[in-house]
């Protein structure tokens, strides 16, 4: 089975390897693929919160789909958090387009190890 795809190719000064490349998909099987923003500041604990921004990775426009997302958060209390998941399914808007909803828990860190929870919803498109 093929699934015709598009996108670009960009050279990658990667110093893991001697030669890559990072390939950008735009389309999928004719459909095109989208992005959201997400942010949000997690919860309070062990004296302090943290603030976080990022993109989710693409997916395609037009069926049922769900985003992955990835990013760091603010560096506060001497340490930082990764934030890592799955954005549930598109949630249709009234004027068109769609938004997700995500939430999680942080990995461990910190001179006290501890976590955060974080909650929020995408940017719509």
């Amino acid at each position: 089975m093929q699934i015709p795809v598009s996108g670009f190719v960009i050279h990658s000064n990667d110093s893991n390897s001697e030669h890559s490349h990072e390939l950008y998909l735009t389309s999928w099987d004719g459909r095109q693929l989208h992005t959201h923003h997400f942010a949000g500041v997690t919860s309070f604990n062990n004296g302090h919160k943290h603030q976080y921004a990022g993109m989710t990775e693409p997916a395609p426009s037009g069926v049922p789909h769900t985003h992955y997302y990835f990013t760091m958060t603010s560096f506060n209390d001497g340490h930082k958090h990764e934030i890592r998941g799955v954005t549930g399914p598109a949630i249709p808007l009234p004027q068109g387009g769609h938004y997700h909803q995500f939430h999680g828990v942080t990995t461990v860190n910190g001179s006290h190890p501890h976590s955060h929870r974080y909650s929020g919803n995408t940017s719509s498109s």
